[in-house]
């Protein structure tokens, strides 16, 4: 399989299984949608990490496959292609995109799809789609911009250039960057001391922030304010608020 999702101590390992390069051909778009869906539903999944290995994340679409592609053909598959990454983007759980090597064109739109990105101090990133006479299409013009803004954002696909982890990271691309072999054990690491926290209260923060990102303040207020009330409805909600007031505050077990 081009995608495998590996599970222990409640951390999802989302990881691409293409070499040399996981080069995201439509079969390994499809499976990735089909793996993040369950990742979404599996109860013992509680935080997810999005990973290609040691040398490379992800270094873009499959342009031979894409070169042999008409104009009805990319019609047709478009949208599947855009909702295999929206897959991600709307796992309901943490996500943390673990970069390593090269992260261009799909890859790097994979990335953006996670909420928190740990890249290594060799990872390369970009939107290098002008370059063949195209724009990204997994999501690089909405993501990239709600992301790092819009002027940053149209430097980087206007010119394809490619960025290295520390400009990535003053950039707002990336959030950490570390050495190359701690990569992964930094975003386990991430991911595993969400995996221990309140399911439904990092769900809501979740759906909260996005849902606001995407419409109006106005809107996004009252999703908050739902899921905030809604909250006060569960049993994690209960053990937080007691842990608190018996033992103080850093100290409530929710699993």
């Amino acid at each position: 399989m081009t995608v495998n999702l590996e599970v222990a101590e409640g951390v999802g390992t989302l990881r691409l299984d293409r070499p040399p390069m996981n080069a995201l051909d439509v079969a390994t778009q499809d499976r990735l949608k089909e793996l993040a869906e369950e990742a979404g539903r599996r109860d013992d999944v509680r935080a997810v990490v999005i990973y290609g290995g040691e040398k490379v994340f992800a270094a873009g679409a499959d342009i031979k496959e894409m070169q042999a592609m008409d104009h009805t053909a990319m019609v047709l598959r478009a949208r599947a292609l855009q909702e295999s990454f929206t897959a991600v983007a709307r796992i309901p759980k943490p996500v943390v995109a673990a970069v390593t090597g090269y992260a261009l064109g799909g890859g790097c739109e994979l990335a953006l799809c996670a909420d928190y990105r740990i890249a290594a101090d060799n990872a390369k990133l970009g939107q290098p789609e002008i370059l063949l006479g195209l724009i990204p299409g997994a999501g690089g013009t909405q993501r990239l911009a709600r992301l790092i803004g819009p002027s940053k954002a149209k430097d980087l696909i206007f010119t394809g250039r490619m960025v290295k982890a520390d400009e990535a990271r003053e950039l707002g691309l990336v959030d950490r960057v570390v050495a190359a072999d701690q990569v992964y054990a930094e975003a386990h690491a991430w991911a595993a001391k969400l995996a221990q926290g309140p399911a439904i209260a990092l769900r809501a923060a979740k759906e909260s922030i996005d849902t606001g990102l995407e419409t109006d303040i106005e809107t996004g207020l009252a999703v908050e304010r739902g899921w905030f009330a809604g909250l006060f409805a569960t049993e994690d909600r209960e053990r937080g608020m007691r842990s608190f007031v018996e033992e103080g505050p850093g100290k409530a077990k929710f699993l």
